[in-house]
This record gives C-alpha cells, structure tokens and sequence, in this order.
C-alpha cells in the first residue's frame, strides 16, 4: 500500500516536472507521509496513552466539534450507535461501525483535528484513541492504549465486513456452505 502510495505521488509530479514546475518529494517528506498504520499495528510509533489523558486532550482539541463524551456536534458522532446498523437510520460511530482500533489511531494521526491536522503527538493520540474506545464501552477506564494494546482490541463489528476477493488483497471471500 505504501509502496503504490510512493509511486502514484512520484507519477503525479512526472507532468510537472516535464514543464519544469515542482519537484519530486525529498526522502524526509516522503517519510513523513508514509505514516499508515495497517490493521496489525506493525506500523505505531512508540508512545502509550491512557483514557484520563485523553478526556483532557480531547476536552481542549476535539470536543468543540465532537460534543460532549463524543455524541456529536458540528462534526460526526465519534460514540454511541451501537445496534443501529440494521436500523433506518444507522449511527456510523467508532463503537458501532469500525472494525479496527488502529483504524480510529491513523485518522486521528492524520487527519485531526480538522483545522490543524497532524499536530498531535502520537501519545496525545493513544490518548485519544483510549478515550473514546472507552466512551464506547470497549476498553475499561483504566486501560492504557501503545503499539502493543491498541491491535488486540476487538471493534464490536471487527466481524461484520464483507473480505474483499480482489487477488490483490491477499484475502479470501467467504464461501456460503
């Protein structure tokens, strides 16, 4: 994945460099855009964060969008929805649609907060990650999320998605007996 990322970036600076414009990535910013983090977690940063923190980083960086305890505001719903997926109108939150907490850690990463995204350290972002795990009722209060932690979480609906069949995704479909 992070190969095809490096080369779809490269292949789109090819236009701008045949009219001389641009330039092609240096081998720091290219590090510092190749921060996914797969479902298995290989990937995390070293850092660890604990719920408590969390509820304070996300009280002064992510509340003001999210709403209290992550119920919504001006931004999506981040809690809550659980049993509504099969409802007319299903709440897609991390608690009730993701299937993987390092999912919820690499959007955090890179993307919030929205009109500074990238700014957090990745032990705010642990916190984060822990603190809304546990508004959804999937990790204890006294739980500390890091490298080790954050992939061995089970999301409620992990079981709940379709494989993709494609060759290229290594992966099988299910077969109906």
């Amino acid at each position: 994945m992070r190969s095809l990322c490096l080369l779809l970036l490269t292949a789109s600076l090819l236009p701008a460099q045949k009219y001389n414009v641009g330039r092609p990535p240096t081998p720091e910013e290219e590090k510092a855009w190749d921060i996914s983090i797969s479902p298995s977690g290989k990937e995390l940063p070293p850092g660890s964060g604990t719920v408590a923190e969390g509820k304070e980083v996300f009280s002064r960086r992510c509340q003001r969008c999210h709403g209290e305890a992550g119920k919504g505001g001006d931004e999506a719903a981040l809690a809550g929805g659980q049993g509504t997926l099969t409802s007319p109108k299903p709440l897609k939150t991390v608690g009730s649609y993701w299937p993987y907490a390092t999912t919820l850690f690499d959007y955090v990463r890179r993307a919030m907060p929205l009109k500074d995204p990238g700014t957090l350290t990745p032990a705010q972002v642990y916190a984060v990650s822990a603190y809304i795990l546990n508004l959804n009722g999937i990790i204890a209060e006294n739980e500390t999320m890091n490298a080790q932690a954050l992939p061995k979480v089970k999301m409620p609906n992990r079981d709940n998605f379709i494989p993709d069949p494609r060759p290229d995704t290594g992966k099988k479909a299910a077969r109906k007996p």
